[in-house]
């Protein structure tokens, strides 16, 4: 997004980052869970599904396997959804194939291993710790940043083995977990900015915009530019606890503000909010890093962050970077999925990135999002389809303008030095521009057009 003063009653404000969005191919990774599911070698073969459609039939089958049900994730190289059924439960999984899922049998119990997470809450809510239910591993999946060290490391250590053989798994990450919420190009408040999430319409009817929780204790009063007239005001936020999410409202109330993602030059519109699914692919955009993809790991996750304890939010392996916070997390076809929480990582090296769910922030606040209109999913892939294809020719195009990492430079000298703690407690600088221009695009094959099929032109 460009960072202009927006004429009132035609203020289109979208996440930033200069891109032209392709029909990207990512190769998820083998399932780990047990693979002696099919036992009965006759079911019918699994559904070929889109990320969304599998998401849905995800939820019904978690209501009618019950207590057999042990998670999902979803395949993206062949298309299925994968359902986790516990062993010895052959009637119940034979119901899901009939349904279209492909089945894994497993061993631990969805009930067994949320109570292992709630044993870790107990003993180990260890700042710079996380946890999150792995559908692939039938394992929680325990991650500890570079803080968690001496005392604390072993203490979580014989937490994870207390739970039992097969329960957990431990990993350490060389980053430290922090919100990122310093440096961007989005929106500035108290000597901070984020990136902004999705338009969205309030509760009364009025144009809202949806973004991270604790971006809001930065100030009430957000502006487009830096030191510029503040064009929304913090309604509603939470962060920490059982969320990470605000809701700012337009001071005008004619402001025009479309349910969109602007990818430089052309927008996927945002047709509704959706859930997650393990192994859905996603993409993240965000105003110091541009536009970056991944899949998800992990739902319902729980991260000690320095302020405080944050539950129910989304695993991912997107890389971000401060003041990337708040950016939105949506999918080719114009799903709203997350908000960027925090993380540990950047777009170098990688990392966990973690995301508030759009569903569950526009309950809370009690807003709206896309038009849900039946035509507008398919608009959104044909968008993106003729950025491809224009980027695939060779053509001038979105990638010809400013890229992501110029923009980032032109605000860092307009104040990204103090975009970093800020009130925020975020302990790093806002990114320059020439630093957030040459990790766009790098980083594990999670952000380039290499990868990806995503194109980025600086």
């Amino acid at each position: 997004m460009s960072h202009k003063r927006i004429p009132k009653r035609k203020a289109a404000i979208a996440v930033g980052g200069v891109v032209a969005l392709g029909a990207a191919v990512i190769l998820l990774p083998n399932a780990n869970a047990s693979q002696d599911g099919a036992s009965d070698g006759v079911a019918a073969a699994p559904k070929t599904l889109k990320a969304g459609d599998a998401s849905d039939l995800a939820t019904r089958l978690s209501g009618m396997l019950g207590d057999a049900y042990a998670g999902a994730w979803y395949d993206g190289e062949d298309k299925r959804l994968v359902v986790n059924v516990v062993r010895g439960e052959g009637d119940l999984a034979l119901k899901a194939r009939s349904a279209g899922a492909e089945v894994r049998e497993v061993d631990n119990s969805m009930a067994e291993l949320e109570a292992g997470a709630g044993t870790l809450k107990t003993e180990a809510s260890i700042p710079g710790t996380s946890w999150a239910v792995d559908p692939r591993t039938n394992k929680i999946l325990v991650t500890a940043d570079s803080t968690v060290t001496g005392d604390k490391w072993d203490q979580l250590e014989s937490t994870v083995e207390n739970l039992g053989s097969g329960m957990a798994t431990l990993k350490k990450s060389a980053g430290t977990f922090r919100t990122f919420a310093s440096g961007g190009d989005a929106i500035f408040a108290g000597g901070a900015r984020c990136s902004l999430g999705f338009n969205v319409t309030a509760g009364d009817g009025s144009p809202a915009i949806l973004t991270a929780g604790h971006c809001a204790a930065a100030g009430d009063e957000w502006s487009d530019q830096q030191g510029g007239e503040p064009i929304a005001t913090v309604d509603q936020a939470l962060f920490p606890g059982a969320g990470d999410f605000a809701l700012l409202t337009y001071n005008d109330p004619a402001t025009e503000a479309p349910s969109e993602v602007n990818v430089g030059g052309q927008t996927v519109p945002i047709v509704q909010a959706a859930e997650a699914t393990v192994g859905q692919q996603v993409f993240r955009m965000g105003s110091t890093t541009g536009l970056a993809d991944g899949q998800v790991l992990g739902l319902n996750a729980t991260v000690n962050y320095p302020e405080g304890t944050v539950t129910g939010l989304i695993q991912t392996n997107v890389c971000a970077e401060p003041g990337d916070s708040g950016g939105s997390l949506f999918t080719q076809d114009g799903l709203a999925i997350g908000l960027t929480s925090g993380g540990s990582g950047d777009c170098t090296v990688g990392g966990e990135t973690f995301f508030q769910p759009v569903t569950t922030a526009l309950e809370a606040v009690g807003a709206t999002l896309g038009d849900g209109g039946a035509g507008a999913g398919d608009q959104a892939g044909g968008q993106e389809q003729g950025a491809g294809q224009e980027a695939g020719d060779g053509q001038a195009g979105a990638g010809d303008q400013a890229g992501a990492g110029d923009q980032a430079g032109a605000e860092d000298q307009a104040g990204g030095q103090d975009a970093g703690a800020g009130q925020d407690g975020v302990g790093q600088d806002g990114v320059g521009g020439q630093d957030a221009q040459d990790r766009t695009g790098t980083g594990s094959g999670r952000h380039s057009g290499q990868d990806s099929g995503l194109t980025r032109t600086h």
